[in-house]
């Protein structure tokens, strides 16, 4: 779905994203991971055809960036901040809006419903939760119907019962057929939800690969955990304890 080749993009004598390489498969959730600075947002910007290349090839569902960006932009969903909403309307006003932009037909209550939020559709954005903001913000991508959405750290800031609640959702996503590319700092959640991840450094990637293939790489060059891995996490105790139900006004 995305084929990315020898991609630069520099600006003035720094360079943030140098000459990587990389494809996306059709069907996958796949995670572009690295520390702030390395070069993640640049590269996603460019493939979302928001900010310019300088040198290399990207191609987006066969369609090459440089003849066709108006294209691209119809088959792809980019996940929006906060400051992309008008705060005056409500979700289901949002929505329609959206809908009008994209040209196309779209049902709000339907939409709402799939993420849970059809109980909010008379609410304005600024009034929901954290975690309903990010659920929100992940249906607006999927109104334009389109084949590739890009989720940039889509769980910053959420407890622990919605950032599981939102793995299902983009799990179930993908699961109807929406390829998937995610940004997160988290490792457990690329873990848990990527097919692959690419690590990106410095503007280069320096590993691609599945997770488990990933994981077991580092463990075959000698590595071991200082503390013994158990076979539970401090949130899994909290979900275990407190439900996985969502908690929100």
């Amino acid at each position: 779905m995305i084929a990315v080749k020898n991609l630069v993009k520099q600006y003035g004598d720094f360079t943030a994203v140098n000459g990587i390489s990389f494809d996306v498969f059709e069907g996958e959730i796949f995670g572009l991971l690295g520390p702030n600075g390395a070069g993640k947002s640049t590269t996603l910007e460019i493939i979302e055809t928001l900010r310019p290349k300088t040198s290399g090839e990207v191609w987006v569902d066969g369609l090459n960036l440089d003849e066709q960006p108006e294209t691209i932009k119809k088959v792809i969903g980019v996940q929006l901040q906060s400051s992309g909403y008008y705060p005056g309307l409500n979700l289901t006003e949002l929505i329609k809006l959206f809908g009008g932009l994209y040209n196309q037909p779209v049902d709000p209550k339907a939409l709402l419903k799939l993420f849970n939020l059809e109980d909010k559709a008379g609410a304005k954005y600024k009034a929901l939760s954290g975690g309903q903001k990010q659920r929100f913000s992940i249906a607006t991508t999927l109104i334009n119907k389109p084949k590739i959405i890009f989720l940039d750290e889509p769980t910053t800031g959420l407890d622990p019962q919605a950032r599981r609640n939102l793995w299902e959702l983009i799990q179930q996503v993908r699961n109807q057929g929406t390829t998937v590319v995610i940004t997160t700092h988290y490792m457990d959640e690329a873990e848990f939800l990527c097919d692959r991840c690419a690590i990106i450094d410095s503007g280069k990637i320096i590993a691609i690969d599945t997770p488990d293939a990933l994981i077991d790489n580092l463990v075959a060059s000698g590595f071991e955990r200082n503390k013994e891995v158990k076979k539970a996490n401090l949130e899994d105790v909290f979900i275990h304890l407190t439900g996985r139900d969502l908690r929100e006004d």
